[in-house]
């Protein structure tokens, strides 16, 4: 096993240069991705080791630089495509949405499109409602598209190594405060799409989480532990295409679901993971599900109301002291994440 340290942005880097390295279809593009912050730092050394012909920026038009995207693909080339925002790749979705998803269907499989969309989501300081989305459950509801959420290093790392070899579009959603995480990471392990992971163990409730409420769901798993609730925790971790049976036998064994999605959850993934359980597990259920996400607002810009917009580690510790019927816990005394004093600017 070749294991080194690194963090979530490192995976993101050296996935993209081995893959640059093991094939030369394979090249990095998008607004600011040769800029010297680097995305996050995520395509650090990127033009410096394959040059600007494989690494290089774009104007500032996501509608145009998709389609080169496209088009690149659709000609043997191995495109990995960045966006600054998902928020942004709005402007781009009728080639994402008309043309990107349909082309392998539409010419009965003769066309492969082996595309990566990297897209940056969630919330910074201040980021209010144009820069703060996650929008999964819209790239999830569009048949032709894979949609990968990493949460660790490792996932960073593996999944975008596999999103590359894919011969089908992958939206690959990276949460900006993910980039600091750093963990141990196997360079041959391989991850393939599809494959949920068992972040935590428990028999009292099951979280079922997506993206960053994995890191929230842990710290509240930690101090609901202290009180002898053992909580487990399963990281969804690839949208689409979806581990059904790592998600049912879990909540199969604890009887109890929350599903915590980084995301709205009016007609949101969340809905569909609901939709999923009580159907496949209505008789093992105790209680009915509960579902976490944003608040039905556009996200606001102030730190205290950010707070009340955002599912957190306490709103899933609510949660789960209401379906246990449990008396409400002091955590004034718990020290809870605070991220943002890490994060250092939009890029």
């Amino acid at each position: 096993m070749n294991k080194q340290r690194m963090s979530f942005r490192d995976g993101l880097s050296l996935a993209a240069a081995k893959e640059m390295e093991a094939d030369p279809t394979v090249f990095v593009f998008g607004l600011d991705v040769p800029d010297h912050k680097c995305i996050f730092g995520s395509t650090k050394g990127l033009v410096k080791k394959f040059g600007p012909e494989r690494c290089f920026g774009t104007p500032l038009s996501e509608d145009a630089m998709t389609g080169i995207a496209l088009g690149a693909a659709i000609s043997g080339l191995r495109p990995i495509h960045v966006h600054i925002r998902v928020d942004f790749m709005m402007l781009a979705m009728n080639q994402i949405v008309n043309m990107i998803s349909n082309l392998r269907y539409m010419s009965g499989g003769k066309l492969k499109v082996p595309l990566v969309i990297r897209a940056v989501i969630g919330r910074g300081w201040g980021q209010s409602a144009q820069h703060s989305k996650s929008l999964q459950s819209f790239f999830a509801h569009i048949p032709g598209l894979k949609v990968v959420m990493p949460t660790t290093p490792q996932d960073a790392y593996s999944l975008l190594r596999t999103s590359v070899q894919d011969d089908n579009p992958v939206i690959f959603l990276e949460h900006r405060w993910l980039y600091d995480i750093e963990g141990d990471v196997d360079e041959n392990l391989e991850i393939p799409l599809g494959q949920a992971a068992v972040r935590r163990t428990g028999d009292a409730v099951t979280v079922l989480a997506t993206s960053w409420m994995n890191v929230e769901a842990v710290k509240a798993a930690e101090v609901l532990a202290k009180r002898g609730v053992e909580v487990e925790i399963v990281d969804v971790r690839s949208i689409y295409p979806l581990d059904e049976e790592t998600l049912v036998a879990s909540v199969k064994k604890t009887g109890r679901c929350i599903v915590a999605d980084y995301d709205w959850t009016y007609c949101g993934f969340s809905a569909e993971l609901a939709s999923l359980i009580y159907q496949r597990c209505f008789g093992k259920l105790k209680q009915p599900i509960e579902r976490l996400g944003f608040a039905p607002v556009p996200c606001p810009t102030t730190r205290p109301l950010e707070n009340l917009y955002y599912p957190s580690a306490v709103s899933i510790i609510q949660t789960v002291e209401k379906m246990l019927g449990l008396e409400a816990a002091d955590l004034s005394g718990e020290s809870f994440y605070s991220y943002e004093n890490k994060f250092k600017g939009p890029f």
